[in-house]
């Protein structure tokens, strides 16, 4: 039986400075009842999985996890009043945020209201001319064009100014959104987010959603109100369900934490999108080069991106166009589009990384650490915050300073550390122009006089939560293998305990003892290496981004004679048919110490 307070191979301290621990293993080993399982079994209750909810968990639906939207507050409302502009064939627009959510969010309602005989018009605000969120000035112009009611998505949450101004010009606006409220809400029509406080206990349950995932439910209580009228008497139900895929991308992309319903939406929305049904998502899977069913690992690393880089550095409507368009050609068209601009989006990302990494450096050693500098582009800060974050393992904040001296920053956290109540908390005491996010991210308007007071309050704030998570970090295992074990077939057994991502990590192993045959960098700073077991099995193994790093270094020095563990997680060889597997190195330690 494995002792829950062991070191994973006696790893206290590994090359990057961490201890390697068994996952969840302190649930299981000191109970009585304790029994060996199958290995997906054990992945789940390592994840926190209670042993009589197995089963449900294994094949994650719907029917087991989803709860009955009228469980929110403002739910019901919400699906009155667009029942009422549906039968009434009112003109509705949907104003979405430009990320991969905002995106899918507003594909998800436009393709729901046109399944209802409805064509709702969609607004994205321009990152660089209009920033987040909706402003007052957009809504009246739309509320001057005809729209009668306005759906924000993905935003609204904190757009006091901006909804009083809608209400003023007399348009309705429902905001759908996930991101965390003020004690006092902006007045709009209906405020439908998980994460408002006065939410009931059900629906606070569900504060990890996406905004496209509440998007969904509000779907269904849509359908609901609807089939209550009577309006499917002599019309055909559209079916939600087929809007899953867009839900799954939604989901992931935002990096939302995947249990519980967000693993029914993941689990099957992937199955959805194996269908191409979405002609945009085909075409963009093709652009992507994906020619085989998409994995939950595609939505964040490859066709999440894509419709990214649309609203960072092109059009902000491109993704919205790309999900909702019929036209095969249209979407091929669009596809390659933000093909294109994802990689004009990757070069600049470079550029703006080296420069956001030397500044870290010389900041010393921050509880958070923000960097600004005018010139950035403002549409890669966000993944240049989630870089240094990985890099530095504290929370991070890229500010890119306007013309007008006004820094637009995005923030990225670690786990344990709530940033955006923390920028809400800087924005409330007068630091910022703007602000708000969740838990994980956080976006900011900051003027650039007051940028070092917000690095003081931030490092005052957060160095506690910082330093305890830093404190706990420990690289957590959950399994121990011979090199032989790093095979395909070790992918397809522990597949049935995802799917993987966000608050539901994928399975991490450690594999040795071995010693290094060949290590050599490849591509962008990657560490790839060829190391050899005791069972006579060579083992491939890279680390992206790692050249550069402490274990890149050590691994490029490590002698032939040296022996070491090597922990990551293990993936098929997708260059090479997919039939055999490579460990994504994320970790190693001396075995000969």
């Amino acid at each position: 039986m494995l002792d829950p307070e062991a070191h994973v191979c006696g790893v206290t301290r590994s090359i990057l400075g961490q201890p390697w621990r068994w996952r969840g293993m302190a649930a299981g080993a000191g109970d009585p009842g304790f029994r060996p399982d199958d290995l997906v079994d054990q992945l789940l209750l390592a994840r926190g999985v209670a042993r009589e909810e197995l089963e449900r968990h294994r094949r994650p639906t719907l029917r087991e996890f989803m709860p009955d939207p009228s469980v929110f507050r403002d739910m019901d409302r919400a699906a009155e009043r667009l029942a009422d502009a549906v039968q009434a064939g009112e003109r509705v627009t949907i104003f979405g945020d430009y990320d991969v959510d905002g995106a899918t969010s507003a594909a998800l309602l436009i393709l729901l209201l046109r399944g209802l005989g409805l064509e709702a018009a969609a607004y994205i605000p321009d990152r660089l001319m209009e920033g987040y969120g909706p402003s007052g000035k957009a809504l009246v112009r739309l509320a001057e064009a005809g729209a009668s009611l306005i759906v924000t998505v993905d935003c609204g949450a904190q757009a006091f100014e901006a909804l009083a101004m809608a209400k003023a010009a007399g348009v309705d606006v429902i905001v759908v959104d996930h991101h965390k409220c003020a004690s006092r809400l902006p007045d709009g029509f209906a405020i439908v987010n998980p994460n408002r406080l006065d939410e009931s206990e059900e629906g606070a349950a569900q504060g990890h959603l996406a905004a496209v995932g509440m998007a969904f439910l509000l779907g269904a209580a849509l359908l609901r109100t609807l089939r209550g009228r009577g309006h499917f008497a002599d019309r055909e139900e559209p079916k939600l369900i087929e809007l899953l895929d867009l839900v799954a991308l939604g989901t992931v992309a935002d990096v939302a934490q995947l249990r519980g319903l967000n693993r029914a939406f993941v689990t099957q929305g992937l199955k959805v999108m194996a269908g191409r049904r979405n002609p945009g998502l085909a075409a963009l899977a093709d652009a992507a080069r994906l020619n085989r069913a998409p994995e939950c690992r595609d939505l964040g690393f490859a066709l999440g991106p894509r419709i990214n880089a649309g609203g960072r550095v092109g059009k902000s409507d491109l993704g919205v166009r790309l999900l909702t368009t019929e036209d095969p050609e249209e979407a091929r068209a669009i596809a390659a589009e933000l093909d294109r601009l994802n990689e004009e989006r990757r070069a600049i990302e470079a550029a703006v990384c080296e420069a956001a990494e030397a500044l870290a450096a010389a900041q010393g050693n921050r509880a958070v650490a923000l960097v600004a500098a005018p010139g950035w582009h403002p549409g890669v800060i966000g993944i240049v915050a989630g870089r240094l974050k990985e890099r530095l393992h504290r929370p991070a904040i890229v500010v890119a300073i306007g013309e007008d001296g006004v820094g637009k920053g995005s923030g990225r956290s670690i786990s344990g550390v709530d940033l955006g109540a923390a920028v809400l908390a800087a924005r409330d005491s007068g630091l910022l122009v703007a602000g708000g996010g969740h838990a994980m991210a956080a976006g900011l308007t900051v003027a650039g006089d007051r940028i070092e007071a917000l690095a003081d309050f931030l490092d005052e704030r957060l160095a506690a939560d910082v330093a305890r998570s830093r404190d706990d970090r420990a690289l957590l295992l959950d399994a121990l293998l011979s090199p032989g074990g790093i095979c395909a077939a070790y992918c397809d057994a522990v597949e049935a305990g995802g799917p993987y991502g966000a608050g539901w990590p994928g399975p991490h192993v450690a594999a040795g003892p071995v010693s290094i045959v060949k290590a050599d960098v490849v591509g962008s700073g990657h560490l790839r290496v060829i190391a050899a077991g005791e069972d006579g099995r060579r083992v491939k193994a890279i680390a992206f981004r790692m050249a550069e790093s402490p274990l890149g270094e050590a691994l490029l020095a490590t002698p032939p004679h040296r022996r070491l563990w090597l922990a990551g997680r293990i993936k098929r060889d997708d260059y090479h048919g997919g039939e055999a597997a490579e460990l994504h190195l994320e970790d190693a330690a001396w075995a000969d110490a």
